[in-house]
């Protein structure tokens, strides 16, 4: 099956569709504050197979502070060479609501020239937030999925990143962070996609349902009049998110990545009436060099003359048309029936554009 009947079955199909069933006011978007945070540390795995950071300078110092700890100290002037340890970073995200003693899933990436990082431990090392304060500590084996093998004449083979992996549970929350909704004069409910209508029913659904209590005051927020106390507050929320509304249409929109060829047209999308005629003209040029000998008995030399052969060939293709209102099906039909390329998809919706038939934004990734 072709790229574009797939693409025709797959329009067809959405453009079929039943209207837009209620969703989850959960699935909409998030109360405000409850956020999850991101967490960053500095690190030492040891343990490698002769693939860290051999005598790289901040791995030397991260190791003579890990000796420190237990009493042991370095003389000075010597840098111990590490090509079992490596210098890491770590990375891991808070949820909301965390509290001391859960676990967290952690990313750990080398910093500087270890190949790989495989089969290592992460030594014991704080996770810190933007406001630098330590919220969870980090320690453990490393799980990596990649895997580079080297051989003496410099040849090798890569498979994945072998010089980054994840340890699952790897970290320990030590302090909770305070999300706010106990004790802020409202609750204020963020949409994911900003629209005033969908704004409007999520506020209209909540009044309905628990009383005159929510307003929308702009195309993301909806603010909610709650009484103090997190558990009443988290009663309210539970409530709220599990209401159904029907959100407004999407706009009318044609996204197109220019790097595959993808393009994508959502169902709002209309085209006034328009007439459309896309060809394709093809230049060929067959160079035939040909040997030309000289005249017997002469002191002529044997050279080679060009020939060139040059071909212009252009497909004609019928000019079709779009009906007034041509929907998302109608355009699909159209663009099958002159067999156009998605390069050549592209340069009718950007020509339907510029000449006004086309009402909807073209996004161009």
């Amino acid at each position: 099956m072709s790229l574009f009947r797939i693409f025709a079955v797959a329009c067809a199909a959405l453009a079929a569709a039943a209207p837009a069933q209620a969703e989850r006011v959960k699935d909409l978007g998030a109360f405000q504050g409850l956020r999850a945070n991101q967490l960053t540390g500095y690190g030492i795995v040891v343990g490698l197979a002769g693939t860290g950071d051999d005598s790289l300078e901040y791995s030397t110092q991260g190791m003579k502070g890990v000796a420190a700890r237990f009493g042991l100290s370095l003389p000075p002037g010597i840098n111990p060479a590490l090509k079992n340890a490596a210098a890491v970073m770590i990375t891991a995200e808070l949820p909301p609501f965390a509290k001391p003693g859960q676990r967290l899933d952690i990313t750990v990436s080398a910093m500087g020239k270890s190949k790989s990082i495989r089969g290592g431990t992460l030594l014991m090392a704080p996770l810190r937030g933007a406001n630098n304060e330590i919220y969870a500590m980090a320690q453990g084996n490393v799980a990596v999925g990649g895997l580079g093998v080297e051989g003496n004449d410099g040849s090798k083979v890569s498979v994945n990143v072998p010089s980054a992996g994840r340890i699952p549970g790897g970290a320990t929350v030590e302090r909770a962070v305070d999300a706010g909704f106990a004790t802020s004069p409202q609750l204020t409910f963020n949409l994911a996609e900003a629209d005033l209508t969908t704004a409007q029913r999520v506020a209209q659904a909540i009044n309905a349902s628990l009383g005159n209590i929510a307003r929308a005051t702009d195309a993301v927020s909806i603010a909610i009049d709650a009484p103090a106390g997190a558990e009443t507050r988290s009663t309210l929320m539970s409530r709220i998110e599990n209401l159904d509304v029907d959100p407004a249409d999407a706009p009318a929109r044609v996204i197109v990545n220019a790097r595959t060829g993808t393009v994508v047209i959502n169902g709002a999308v209309r085209i006034s009436p328009a007439a459309v005629s896309h060809g394709k003209l093809t230049v060929a040029v067959k160079e035939s060099p040909r040997v030309v000998q000289p005249e017997a008995y002469t002191d002529g030399r044997t050279e080679i003359e060009d020939s060139s052969d040059i071909r212009l060939t252009e497909e004609v293709r019928p000019m079709f048309r779009f009906a007034p209102g041509a929907s998302l099906s109608d355009i699909v039909k159209a663009v099958n029936a002159i067999g156009a390329a998605p390069s050549d998809l592209v340069a009718i919706l950007e020509a339907l554009k510029q000449a006004g038939a086309m009402k909807a934004e073209l996004v161009v990734l």
